[in-house]
């Protein structure tokens, strides 16, 4: 980011949560109507479809070009940041950047990718019961598969490219999304905190899932804002194939769904349908994997067993909380403890007349989620960073900043937010 770029789209003088007139997008209603683009507001029919030609194909192509170029360049310059700072933190003779982006779990997607999932439980050599690869979601593994598959590069290259791929679309979804409900210059603030400021976002670069549960989510949001009942729906039964987390994306569709229902009170099939083909994507995993080891809870207690994960209702959560802040004396736990408590405060100061409520529900699920389970501490950062919503209140602050402030602020938390990632990677050794 430059400060010419940003200050090419500064926002009006109060940012009060309406988006801005550009040449994409016009102020959409609060529950998400489809906004009417200024070209054709005059030439609508009574069925509120266009009723002149569309619109040369040039001036489409660059409408579309404005759309995403922010994502684009926030794309390649956080990118550089985070190998740049994972290449100066990377000990002499340690492993190499391309194995960096592919440990942990990492390594198991690209497994799955390669060979399949096995074909029951697994256990440890003195007969204890131990994870596997079933624990994990299989769209990613699947869309890595076809990565190599077109390409030729071998499974793990392909794991990497795939997730980049993800997150180039995660970003220009989100920007889209938060340009229809704050403007353009909070939106591309955002992901730029999305990106490289917010801690363990390093992970979106990885052999993960978490750019592609981002890019499936905020399509889904999108959608859902833009009344494509039936688009969000496939894309939130996508997003159950790629996260269990994905119960947030489907609780934020309902709330999209009934606000739409109430309005026009009028009783239409599409966004029912759509609720319902999202509730599908996670229940049919889990079946498959009950249906493949022969018992129904089969996933739940592979995730326990290899992983400690269950609901706790947050108890390990408090625990963790309170003997770090009490007694800890180590940098990562007090680290943590201290960035997971201004993600609880940042996510509590959108709850506010300016959140779209959809998005509301699917940032507080996901914390709700991540919290809420026993899952390793250190991991939690990672697993919240799809969350998006504990960013709005720091994004719309910049964004009615001066550019200057704006471009030292960014500069300064996507260099924290870059080189935390890298040192989790390169030092920290549980990693992630």
């Amino acid at each position: 980011m430059t400060p010419s770029s940003l200050a090419q789209h500064a926002p009006t003088p109060t940012d009060a949560g309406q988006p801005e007139p550009t040449a994409c997008d016009t102020p959409a209603p609060a529950d998400g109507a489809r906004p009417r683009h200024p070209s054709i507001s005059g030439r609508l029919g009574a069925t509120g479809h266009p009723t002149g030609p569309r619109p040369p194909l040039p001036d489409r192509l660059q409408r579309a070009g404005r759309a995403v170029w922010p994502a684009l360049v926030v794309y390649a310059t956080t990118a550089l940041l985070h190998f740049v700072l994972l290449a100066a933190m990377n000990p002499p003779g340690g492993p190499g950047i391309r194995r960096r982006l592919l440990a942990w779990d990492g390594t198991l997607y690209t497994t799955i990718a390669a060979q399949g999932y096995p074909d029951g439980f697994s256990y440890t050599p003195t007969g204890q019961l131990t994870g596997n690869n079933l624990a994990f979601f299989p769209l990613f593994p699947m869309l890595a598969r076809g990565v190599h598959g077109l390409t030729g590069l071998d499974h793990g290259t392909a794991a990497i490219v795939t997730a980049h791929l993800a997150l180039v679309a995660a970003l220009i979804t989100v920007h889209l999304l938060l340009t229809r409900l704050y403007g353009r210059r909070t939106a591309t603030v955002a992901i730029v905190l999305l990106a490289a400021a917010q801690p363990m976002a390093l992970a979106f670069l990885m052999a993960y899932s978490e750019s592609l549960f981002v890019a499936l989510a905020a399509g889904t949001l999108l959608a859902a804002h833009r009344r494509a009942w039936l688009t969000a729906g496939t894309l939130a039964l996508l997003t159950g194939l790629t996260r269990p987390a994905a119960v947030a994306v489907v609780a934020a569709l309902a709330v999209a769904a009934a606000l739409h229902l109430v309005r026009t009170r009028r009783l239409t099939w599409r966004p029912i349908a759509a609720v319902a083909l999202a509730c599908t994507g996670t229940p049919l995993y889990l079946w498959w994997v009950g249906q493949r080891v022969g018992r129904p809870d089969a996933w739940f207690t592979i995730q326990e067993a290899g992983w400690g994960t269950r609901w706790d209702n947050g108890s390990s959560f408090v625990h963790f909380l309170g003997e770090t802040l009490a007694r800890g004396d180590g940098w990562v736990p007090v680290s943590t403890a201290v960035l997971l408590l201004a993600v609880i405060a940042g996510t509590a100061a959108t709850w506010q007349r300016t959140t779209w409520p959809p998005l509301l529900v699917y940032g507080t699920g996901i914390l709700v989620l991540t919290l809420g389970q026993s899952n390793f501490y250190h991991s939690k950062l990672r697993l919240l960073i799809p969350a998006l919503v504990f960013l709005i209140p720091a994004a719309r602050a910049l964004a009615r900043a001066r550019t200057g402030t704006v471009v030292t602020v960014l500069a300064g938390s996507a260099l924290f937010g870059c080189w935390y990632g890298a040192y989790m990677l390169t030092t920290w050794h549980y990693a992630i």
